[in-house]
């Protein structure tokens, strides 16, 4: 009898056992994707799994710069080559000349309507398909006949050549909190570079082949630079799958009127970027004038002093990581009040102060936009890309207001007005950084609250 109700006692638990509901877990939850766009397999070490992070190593890390380089490198291809553009095509030096404009204008779009979408899906997919079609494009700027298909083909990879900026992102996610000013401060150095290396290539093929050769260079590039990304770039499900594409755009606005570190963040990168813009642009009309007179190429060959300086940027983020970022944001505009200030004083007539101001001043403004996009990514780590648009167009504004003004001021006034015009703009940084301390609440538009404390907890 004892026997009988061990048995049926076992019976009746193992029946509840079954009768336990089971517990399963959507697969997003228990393992992310295994194919890019249902057909390309992730390595293994790439693919998501929920509780786990990514080891972001240095060699990650200077791979995504790698790729920010050559891939910002194509808005800059075309202008060493705009003149060998006009011969081909038959036309003007005026219709040419749009096709700087025209790829600028597409990358602006860009900027606004796509880079957002880092915060809505999945990065991985969106850089290698961007990076694809880019590559793709410019196949038809290397063998078209049309100047009409070759403007609009320039629009259209500007406009899906966004992908530089879903890199700096994507690198502060990746990498812990204590460096994450190092970290996408080897990216903007590489993003940086490619703006000079995109020049001095161009030139230099241009001068000994046709400027064709430029565009299949720039082909085998990108293709490279996607199985790079391929290899690296890790697998993450998308961050807000609760919002919508609309409802992505409509924060990005309101981050940009409503948030008072995202408003004082936006007034000093136009600042500081109409500075930059007016600096180089002017330093082309100087040093080819009296005193100097230097020729084309002297001229070229400062750009290399300006790579020197932006050779910094990973000590300025090791610096930033440190401390407040209201603090590298106020030290290294001092700095480049300092620097202008050399160029203002003593430009005009000697040699040495120019290529002082020129590695200094290319040298603390990696600090400076570091702190900057530290203090702005600060506000919603969810929001990054979306902040980093923010942050990038504001620097195109400040380009585009630099070099017009700049130009003006130089061509009216001289070289000293035009270098007295950055220091009075670098003096209004200062102005606009005081109206808030280093630690002032987010919400609150001007003040001291929270002490002064330098160094990060």
């Amino acid at each position: 009898m004892s026997s009988n109700s061990t048995l049926n006692g076992d019976a009746e638990a193992a029946t509840k056992e079954q009768e336990k509901p089971t517990l399963v877990l959507p697969v997003e939850l228990s393992e992310g994707p295994t194919k890019d766009f249902n057909f390309l397999p992730i390595p293994g070490r790439l693919r998501h799994h929920p509780g786990q992070s990514f080891e972001f190593s240095i060699w990650m890390n200077w791979g995504l710069s790698f790729a920010a380089t050559f891939l910002i490198s194509n808005m800059y291809y075309c202008q060493p080559l705009l003149i060998q553009m006009a011969i081909t095509f038959g036309v003007s030096y005026e219709a040419v000349s749009k096709v700087p404009t025209l790829i600028q204008a597409g990358y602006a779009v860009g900027l606004f309507f796509i880079c957002p979408l880092g915060d809505l899906v999945r990065r991985r997919q969106l850089l290698l398909l961007l990076v694809f079609i880019t590559a793709s494009l410019t196949i038809g700027l290397a063998v078209t006949r049309s100047l009409l298909v070759f403007q609009v083909l320039n629009f259209l990879i500007g406009l899906a050549n966004i992908s530089p900026q879903i890199l700096v992102p994507l690198a502060a996610d990746l990498a812990r909190p204590e460096q994450r000013a190092f970290a996408y401060s080897i990216v903007l150095t590489g993003m940086l570079s490619g703006v000079l290396i995109a020049r001095v290539l161009a030139g230099v093929i241009g001068q000994f082949a046709s400027w064709r050769f430029v565009y299949y260079m720039a082909i085998g590039a990108q293709y490279f630079i996607l199985l790079v990304c391929y290899l690296i770039i890790p697998d993450y499900p998308p961050k807000n799958r609760n919002m919508t594409y609309w409802g992505i755009l409509w924060s990005m606005m309101k981050y940009s009127v409503t948030e008072p570190l995202v408003v004082q963040v936006e007034i000093m990168s136009i600042m500081t970027s109409a500075c930059f813009a007016s600096y180089w642009v002017t330093l082309t009309f100087l040093l080819g004038g009296p005193p100097y007179n230097y020729s084309t190429l002297v001229i070229g060959l400062f750009g290399l002093l300006g790579l020197a300086g932006m050779a910094m940027g990973p000590f300025a983020g090791r610096l930033v990581d440190n401390i407040v970022p209201w603090y590298g944001m106020l030290i290294s505009t001092i700095l480049l009040l300092f620097f202008q200030s050399i160029q203002t004083a003593a430009g005009g007539f000697s040699i040495a102060a120019v290529i002082i101001a020129c590695i200094g001043l290319d040298a603390i403004r990696q600090m400076q936009n570091v702190s900057l996009t530290t203090a702005m990514f600060s506000i919603d780590m969810g929001a990054v890309s979306r902040l980093n648009a923010l942050f990038v167009l504001a620097y195109y504004i400040g380009q585009l207001m630099g070099t017009s003004v700049g130009t003006m001021i130089f061509v009216d006034h001289g070289w000293r007005a035009c270098a007295a015009f950055a220091m009075a703009l670098y003096g209004c940084q200062l102005v606009v950084l005081f109206l808030r301390g280093p630690h002032c609440p987010k919400r609150r538009w001007f003040g001291y609250e929270g002490g002064f404390r330098m160094r990060k907890n």
